[in-house]
């Protein structure tokens, strides 16, 4: 099953070296197990997400406006989670 899956949808997961090295080089930088595992998540799905646009979409053009409607979700998850621009109970410091 797992020889089956297409690795481009994990590409985003390098991502999570940027933190992971910060962590390593300044005290600013301070990330849990739980941001991790939460991050990748959120990347995993931003991943599959456009992989499947790029399966199902016939034009370019409408590739295009989902995928960016599918990077402006996650930058706005993202962005709640980080500072809580809406100030969910789920928004961070």
């Amino acid at each position: 099953m797992w020889n089956k899956l297409p690795k481009t949808p994990f590409y985003p997961l390098l991502l999570l070296l940027i933190p992971l090295i910060g962590m390593q080089l300044s005290d600013q930088v301070d990330w849990s197990l739980f941001d991790f595992i939460l991050m990748g998540t959120l990347l995993l799905a931003l991943g599959f997400g456009i992989h499947l646009i790029s399966l199902k979409t016939k034009t370019y053009k409408k590739r295009i406006i989902f995928i960016a409607l599918a990077l402006l979700l996650f930058l706005f998850i993202w962005g709640e989670l980080a500072v809580g621009i809406i100030g969910s109970p789920f928004a961070g410091n």
